[in-house]
């Protein structure tokens, strides 16, 4: 009996869940574990301190359509988080609660219940891209001519050609790039431990391998292909280090050039695909380069015209459109009468 009721328990199965399910059956990455932990842990802190209601207490039955509408909007309208966060942390308690009603279906009305909870609205925006190509190759090209110049052209260099993303690059051993071809090939560990495969061009080709001169004479198989050295350790570079070297070359690229006001890592991914996109490349191709799952992510967020498209759609030749008229007319009359004679 005692069994039954702490199964009744809403957070019973929150480690489990954690440590079992999100790891093992969804391939979910260390970055997708904390982003679950912190939604369950966010929902825990409002059921014990705006509900106010003891974790021993909570039972799934409790957490009901209005009891998780109400934590929704507590997250937008008094926490003051934007409608995607609050989505996520909606999300998160939505999914532990599927986990638990596939392992209890006397669950699955509370799971249903709450299913239908609506997310919020959230306002499409698009992030930024480098239009200008001289901008690009500027911003490409800042590094200066140095050993350590040679590694950061190869970080923005790969991270714009491959249009890989951040964790992914860091994430790259030695082991996962093919040399045996005139172009490097580069096994890419994507989201949800989906691999592919990018091919680098011939420029990018030629710094990767004079930058594995420098760095990995000996090209040991699982060694992290961008590294630091810490206290005399090798470590794989950290994701601020990459963030803070891209803001620096950025700025100084933008005392000659157009550069959004914000550039990262991820914004040469973006500019990349949306590229492509505008070249004609077909968006399926992109979809897998980008290692999309399907193609409506790459849709939604890659494919923008270009401001010199959007001009020729507008100035394509319109017959409804009427011509202007005849400001003065011919008829003298009429114009006298414009004029007030």
């Amino acid at each position: 009996m005692k069994q039954k009721i702490i199964d009744n328990l809403f957070f019973c199965r929150t480690h489990d869940y954690l440590h079992i399910y999100i790891p093992r059956q969804q391939n979910g990455t260390a970055n997708t574990l904390a982003t679950y932990k912190a939604g369950l842990r966010s929902f825990r802190t409002y059921v014990n301190d705006i509900a106010k209601i003891p974790t021993n207490k909570f039972k799934f039955q409790d957490c009901s359509y209005d009891f998780l509408l109400d934590y929704r909007n507590f997250l937008h309208d008094s926490r003051h988080l934007a409608e995607r966060t609050a989505n996520n942390r909606l999300a998160v308690i939505k999914s532990y609660m599927n986990y638990a009603s596939a392992r209890d279906v006397s669950l699955q009305q509370y799971a249903f219940a709450i299913s239908q909870v609506p997310f919020y609205t959230e306002p499409k925006i698009h992030q930024p891209v480098i239009e200008d190509v001289s901008a690009l190759a500027a911003l490409l090209a800042m590094p200066s001519n140095t050993k350590k110049g040679l590694r950061d052209k190869v970080i923005m260099s790969v991270l714009y050609d491959g249009a890989t993303r951040l964790e992914e690059l860091l994430s790259l051993k030695i082991g996962d790039l093919n040399l045996n071809n005139d172009d490097i090939r580069i096994r890419i560990h994507g989201k949800g431990n989906k691999e592919r495969t990018i091919i680098l061009d011939t420029k990018t080709t030629a710094l990767v391998r004079q930058y594995l001169m420098e760095f990995h004479p000996e090209l040991e198989a699982n060694t992290p292909f961008i590294y630091t050295i810490i206290d005399g350790v090798q470590k794989r570079m950290s994701k601020r280090n990459v963030q803070k070297l891209m803001k620096k070359y950025a700025d100084k690229a933008r005392m000659n050039h157009e550069l959004p006001k914000s550039v990262s890592p991820h914004t040469l991914r973006r500019t990349r695909g949306t590229m492509l996109y505008r070249d004609g490349v077909p968006l399926e191709a992109i979809s897998i380069m980008l290692g999309h799952s399907n193609t409506k992510t790459t849709r939604d967020h890659y494919s923008s015209p270009s401001f010199e498209q959007m001009r020729a759609i507008a100035n394509k030749k319109n017959e409804a459109i009427p011509d202007e008229p005849q400001l003065w007319p011919d008829d003298e009359e009429e114009m006298a009468k414009i004029l007030g004679f």
